[in-house]
């Protein structure tokens, strides 16, 4: 959220994720089934690319050096498409 102001103050229209499923919001995915937890997580990555879509660049905030598949795939998408890719790297 910090990082979401700070950006917001130098005048850049923010896009943030609707949850953070490894970091905070667990209760998402309980009582989910496997299947139901597989179609979640799809339709989740494909917000995330038309998000990318709308967007000149993203910005990767990656907390203890690690970016996951979900991710990857994303920063990958956004290449292909031209866009910007940032980083900030913090450390736990």
């Amino acid at each position: 959220m910090e990082t979401q102001k700070r950006l917001t103050l130098q005048g850049n229209i923010v896009i943030s994720v609707g949850l953070f499923g490894h970091s905070g919001d667990n209760e998402v995915w309980e009582n989910m089934d496997e299947g139901t937890q597989t179609k979640t997580k799809e339709m989740l990555d494909d917000i995330h690319k038309r998000k990318i879509d709308m967007s000149d660049g993203i910005y990767v905030i990656n907390v203890g050096g690690y970016i996951g598949s979900s991710t990857k795939s994303e920063i990958a998408y956004a290449l292909e498409h031209g866009k910007t890719v940032e980083y900030l790297e913090l450390v736990d």
